[in-house]
């Protein structure tokens, strides 16, 4: 089920100045955030949205289908089948400026070890990878290189032609949650409760092979990672099972914020600079973020949290936006709306 949000004309409380944080709900008077629609067509749990372009989004998860719908009515407007297992990735991949044919194409990964590339305007499948050895879990893509990434028990590298142009040795049994670039040609990963920094190396004039080198390990957090943002040329976010909030600095890697997020029975605004993001013990997690210039928004338990960089804490939440856990949320072209989709 998806769950669409709007915000409102008038910015969140909070934003202009520090106040208490604001609950977002229907008794709330001054609620700049408003449910708009419930979306319904998948058959199974929903875990990914993408935006495609202005005027639509696709959704996935584990019935093993992409729904394409219009941003601006909800409407469904094609169903993608051919994944025999549950989707575990998907992004967007823009076509070549030099091609005539300017379609916007879908990358999806799947529990049955493929991936498939299929164009968003008629819900072909244009190309299928199935020689992975494990589950892709997540996947990026390097827009400068024009080459795109896939994680799972190892890291790869391919071109538009999906070649293989270079991967790591095995990584991790459990594999990669999360993928995304920073500068430099870089990569962050997380695996478990490490991020991993990777650099990719272009063929030069003295060496034909691509080549991807391990950079660096952070190893700050307490727990495993399941959510990873860049938030622009400054900063990436990531969030853990346990709550973990942690702001880094994108070129040197050092941390800029630091929030130890659990459940406290009285909740009230911490002066403390610690984020009380949730109710109830199982639901701490930080499933998923999206961002804008200003606010990380989280994906917490089965509420919305909404956290300002500037400020170092949370300005907004509503702590039940779904039914159950919330895995995915994704803004759209309008910087006060965004979708919400959780379990069920």
């Amino acid at each position: 089920m998806l769950r669409w949000l709007i915000g409102g004309g008038r910015e969140p409380q909070g934003l202009a100045e520090k106040s208490p944080l604001q609950t977002i709900g229907e008794e709330q008077t001054q609620n700049p955030y408003t449910e708009l629609l419930v979306l319904k067509a998948h058959h199974d749990i929903v875990r990914f949205l993408v935006q495609l372009d202005d005027y639509r989004f696709a959704s996935a998860g584990d019935d093993g289908i992409v729904v394409i719908w219009n941003a601006q009515t909800g409407e469904k407007l094609l169903e993608l089948s051919g994944h025999t297992q549950k989707i575990t990735a998907v992004i967007t991949f823009p076509s070549l400026e030099s091609c005539e044919e300017k379609n916007q194409l879908i990358l999806t990964a799947s529990a049955d070890r493929t991936v498939i590339i299929w164009d968003s305007d008629t819900g072909r499948q244009v190309q299928r990878v199935s020689c992975f050895q494990s589950t892709v879990k997540c996947l990026t893509v390097l827009k400068r290189l024009d080459v795109w990434l896939s994680g799972g028990n190892d890291l790869c590298v391919w071109n538009r032609k999906l070649d293989l142009l270079c991967k790591t040795s095995h990584l991790s049994d459990t594999g990669i949650s999360a993928l995304v670039e920073i500068p430099k040609n870089c990569v962050i990963a997380a695996v478990g409760k490490e991020l991993i920094i990777f650099r990719l190396v272009e063929p030069t004039e003295g060496s034909f092979e691509w080549d991807i080198i391990e950079v660096k390990r952070l190893l700050d957090h307490q727990d495993n990672i399941l959510s990873l943002v860049n938030v622009n040329d400054q900063s990436f976010v990531t969030g853990s099972h346990v709550g973990e909030l942690i702001v880094w600095d994108v070129l040197d890697w050092t941390i800029q914020a630091y929030e130890r997020n659990f459940w406290d029975p009285s909740p009230q605004l911490d002066t403390q600079q610690e984020i009380k993001l949730c109710q109830k013990p199982n639901d701490i997690s930080i499933h998923h973020f999206t961002c804008d210039e200003e606010n990380v928004f989280a994906a917490v338990g089965r509420g919305l949290y909404v956290y300002n960089l500037q400020m170092k804490h949370v300005i907004a939440c509503q702590k039940t936006a779904h039914d159950s856990n919330v895995l995915h949320i994704a803004k759209l072209p309008n910087r006060y709306k965004f979708h919400l989709f959780c379990s069920r």
